[in-house]
């Protein structure tokens, strides 16, 4: 039986950016305090979270300092080290969700693809390459063009680079400049993603999300996604699949290609709440963060229903150079009903970083192509100068 407090339980958070900003946000209205590790002062979550300890997301003695102060520990940001959240967990008693094993897996796409491919999780064929003439046998092999992608640190795009053909090898690898990999470049009709959570002895997924990137950052996610009612059945057999191979209790933002033929492909897992998940803030019964808070605390899983179709489209900075942080002309989109406006607190925008997002709820019977017209509107009408 779970019983409250006052002061609640605490969850520490290695990383204070929006993620663990919202993180906060939903842990509140639950009783529970939030505490962050993050090497910038006056991180974005700083702002609602009860405290920081300003340290390198390695830190082992800022992690111990956060492990003794909190009753579990999460991660926002897949730069947490596992090797020193599980020395630390063992060492102090506080236990790691999800486990720093599925960090250690997470962190090494190609170790990520050889795991759930030997789990049975349908994945493009894929292959380490060492050098340009690997990268050409694999156009060889799997035709052009191909995905080259960056083993380890990449998010939001950043390390991955299409080769179109055997002659841009060399370029690729230079641009990715470290360990990598090659898929086979996906014919997909749409690229969708299942939040789903891992609970004490239960799971839950929300609706499926459609996405729209660009340059390979996200700018919109779509729910309900535009899938037939058999591919949204099978993402989701992918998404319980997935949450086998996975360690410990949390939200895994589980991102999946829906091809042509209408099969389902493994692209990515973040463990953790995840970019396209943001519209449940709004458009669900609860939001991925209160789902990630109930279960790294080990409570019971909330309602993951959609209350109606919800547009999300990320605010990322249209500026040239690094400047100060600033939205202006946010009136429409304060005036709109049913929209949502998440600012995160960034003190710089730089080109293409997030900086926060507009969610937009149906009104009556609007369509989902209409809804993202609308919120694709109201983006454009703010503008950071």
């Amino acid at each position: 039986m779970t019983t409250l407090r006052t002061p609640g339980p605490t969850i520490g958070v290695v990383g204070g950016g929006q993620l663990g900003r919202m993180l906060a946000e939903a842990a509140a209205p639950l009783g529970v305090e939030v505490i962050v590790l993050d090497p910038t002062p006056d991180c974005p979550a700083a702002l609602v979270a009860r405290d920081q300890i300003v340290a390198d997301f390695d830190d082992e003695a800022g992690i111990r300092e956060l492990a003794a102060r909190s009753d579990v520990l999460t991660f926002e940001i897949e730069l947490a080290d596992q090797t020193v959240l599980e020395r630390v967990s063992e060492k102090s008693g506080t236990p790691v969700h999800p486990k720093p094993s599925t960090l250690e897996t997470i962190h090494d796409k190609l170790v990520q693809k050889r795991e759930l491919e030997a789990a049975g999780v349908p994945v493009p064929p894929f292959r380490a390459v060492e050098d340009a003439d690997d990268v050409r046998e694999a156009i060889d092999d799997y035709g052009a063009p191909v995905m080259l992608k960056a083993r380890t640190g990449g998010y939001d795009g950043r390390g991955n680079v299409p080769v179109e053909s055997k002659s841009e090898a060399e370029t690729a690898l230079e641009s990715v400049a470290g360990p990598a990999m090659v898929e086979s470049f996906v014919d997909f009709e749409r690229e969708v993603s299942v939040i789903a959570v891992k609970g004490a002895g239960e799971t839950a997924a929300f609706p499926i999300g459609e996405n729209v990137h660009e340059d390979e950052i996200l700018r919109e996610t779509i729910v309900p996604a535009r899938s037939s009612e058999a591919v949204e059945e099978r993402a989701r057999e992918v998404a319980e699949d997935v949450l086998e191979v996975m360690d410990g209790r949390g939200v895994y933002g589980i991102e999946l290609f829906e091809t042509t033929d209408g099969e389902i492909l493994l692209n990515e897992i973040a463990p953790r709440p995840h970019n396209s998940g943001h519209w449940t803030i709004e458009g669900a019964q609860s939001s991925q963060f209160e789902q990630h808070v109930r279960a790294v605390l080990g409570w019971p899983l909330a309602a993951t229903d959609l209350r109606s179709p919800t547009v999300m489209t990320n605010l990322l900075a249209d500026v040239d150079e690094e400047q100060e942080a600033r939205l202006s002309d946010i009136d429409r989109i304060l005036e709109t009903p049913g929209a949502n406006l998440h600012w995160y607190g960034k003190r710089e925008a730089r080109p293409l970083r997030k900086m926060g997002h507009v969610t937009v709820t149906a009104r009556d019977d609007e369509g989902v192509a209409a809804l993202r017209d609308r919120a694709v509107s109201l983006r454009e009408s703010v503008t950071f100068e």
